[in-house]
């Protein structure tokens, strides 16, 4: 498996919301993406983060590079271009170990 963490700066009264819902509406079936996680930073209100679960990089390369996703990607991009502070920071990981709780919660 493989990760990627996109971490952003917004301009005031600005969020994440309607990139993540471009992002969702253009999903394709079989790229590879896992989950994907969208959080915003507890001491900083402008500034949020997505991080992304993929198969594998070879995936995550190939469905950026899908020309089935233009349309989306220039969504994203027009959104972004909007409500960015500074330009996107990019950290990719290699998944050692995925861990799941299978019940999180205590039983009353």
């Amino acid at each position: 498996m493989w990760a990627q963490l996109i971490t952003v700066q917004v301009k005031e009264g600005n969020d994440i919301s309607a990139v993540s819902e471009a992002l969702k509406a253009g999903e394709l079936p079989g790229s590879g993406l896992i989950r994907e996680l969208f959080l915003r930073d507890q001491n900083d209100p402008h500034r949020f983060s997505t991080l992304a679960l993929f198969a594998s990089e070879e995936m995550a390369r190939a469905r950026e590079a899908d020309p089935r996703r233009a349309e989306t990607t220039a969504t994203i991009q027009s959104l972004l271009g909007e409500i960015l502070a500074a330009p996107p920071q990019f950290t990719d990981f290699e998944v050692l170990e995925d861990w799941i709780v299978e019940d999180p919660l205590p039983t009353p």
